[in-house]
């Protein structure tokens, strides 16, 4: 049975993928903001959830480990609150060294500060993907990024991903062309974005094949291809005994090169010894 193996191999070898959890625990954990935690880049904008380490080099007495509040601040220890909100990783240090300056506690710190949890900035996937859910994003990651991250595209998906931004604009992105193309058709994903793979229409076949079952239409699909798909005849198959049925009603007198629509159901029957 023809799969997309080839396709999503080269989608996902395009890019280098960040190493995610299990599935299931990865996946519940980031839809309640929690996502692994992963080194930031300097221009990670912090936001309300994220969870941030802030430790002075060389003095164990001063390291905390404290969350974006809801109002954009931050409690550190010496300084109390400070506005970590719409900041990045290096503006906030920054800020935090000249607090703990001016208020007199250190000298000269060396102040470090990591995003342990991005639970602010991230991507909803959804659809015919491997693992659908909420993708954080620590930096600028491309569509075929993302669809790398989260396993890549299911046998049964169509042929292209929607981009929905924020705004509420919509792109159509051809999944040949996101492991083929240039910048052009394999846009940067902003947090908020969603993107959805559909489901590719479908077949059935049943009966005298080796492999029944709900097949992807591919283009150019006739009653011939259809049985190959399902694994070709068994013993007792006969092409002659395959019957075609649409919204219900058997076609009558289908020919082996007609071509299959969308939702056809194709019983292949026994023949006769």
């Amino acid at each position: 049975m023809p799969t997309w193996t080839g396709r999503m191999i080269g989608l996902i070898a395009l890019v280098p993928m960040t190493v995610l959890p299990p599935v299931g625990g990865a996946l519940l954990a980031q839809a309640k903001g929690v996502a692994a935690a992963a080194p930031a880049d300097a221009d990670y904008i912090l936001g309300t959830g994220d969870v941030i380490e802030v430790a002075v080099l060389g003095r164990d007495d001063y390291r905390a480990r404290v969350r974006v509040q809801t109002d954009g601040s931050v409690q550190l220890p010496l300084i109390g609150s400070i506005p970590a909100t719409g900041r990045t990783t290096l503006q906030l240090r920054d800020q935090v060294r000249q607090a703990l300056r001016s208020g007199g506690y250190f000298s000269n710190p060396v102040v470090s500060v990591e995003v342990t949890t991005f639970s602010s900035r991230y991507v909803t996937v959804l659809g015919e993907v491997a693992q659908p859910g909420l993708v954080p994003i620590d930096r600028g990651y491309r569509v075929s990024e993302i669809i790398a991250r989260v396993g890549g595209v299911k046998d049964t998906a169509t042929d292209a991903v929607t981009l929905r931004r924020a705004n509420g604009t919509e792109q159509q992105l051809p999944i040949v062309a996101l492991a083929t193309g240039g910048p052009a058709e394999d846009p940067v994903v902003n947090p908020g974005d969603k993107l959805f793979v559909a489901q590719a229409k479908s077949f059935y076949i049943y009966g005298q094949v080796t492999a029944p079952g709900n097949y992807r239409l591919d283009p150019d699909m006739t009653l011939r291809k259809a049985i190959a798909r399902g694994g070709g005849l068994t013993e007792s198959g006969s092409e002659k005994r395959a019957k075609l049925y649409r919204d219900g009603q058997e076609i009558k007198r289908y020919k082996l090169n007609d071509p299959i629509q969308p939702g056809d159901v194709v019983v292949v029957g026994e023949r006769f010894f």
